[in-house]
């Protein structure tokens, strides 16, 4: 396996792991000064990943479309998301880095088109956008930490 997506799957397992206790109000909780939600977070990585690989390639998402609009950046949590919907997140955070794995592994990539990330990453190619995954998904691990610490005081 590629070592970009080693790390992306070892960090989706680790955020699983984290979130266990949580509970789907816990998830929902947009605390005071908070944009988000736990569960948008989530589900924002899974829609990430396919803009900046799929999409950026001129390729289908292989996901259902109500897991990529809503959660795209510059969105914002719109309804209160029940178990159904967070156990299929949860799923597709896994599901998704193998896919991207079969994908990679058979050039579906090939015509990935330059661009520059919001955070002035220049990404050329499928291997830098595998690059740019891990850090992006560090910066929602230090949200999702955050909100964490806020909404277990929160709901009890």
């Amino acid at each position: 396996m590629n070592k970009h997506l080693e790390t992306l799957a070892f960090t989706r397992k680790y955020l699983l792991a984290f979130i266990s206790d949580l509970s789907v109000e816990e998830l929902n909780e947009i605390p005071h000064g908070f944009n988000n939600n736990i569960i948008w977070n989530l589900a924002h990585l899974v829609s990430a990943q396919q803009g900046v690989c799929y999409k950026r390639a001129q390729q289908d998402i292989v996901i259902d479309e109500i897991y990529f609009a809503p959660y795209r950046p510059d969105t914002k949590p719109e309804r209160f998301i029940g178990i159904d919907e967070i156990d299929a997140i949860k799923r597709l955070l896994l599901t998704t880095v193998k896919q991207l794995e079969i994908d990679y592994n058979n050039n579906l990539f090939s015509n990935y088109q330059h661009w520059t990330t919001r955070y002035g990453v220049e990404l050329k190619s499928i291997d830098d956008a595998l690059a740019f995954l891990p850090f992006h998904e560090g910066m929602h691990i230090g949200y999702i930490m955050a909100l964490k610490r806020v909404v277990k005081n929160i709901v009890k």
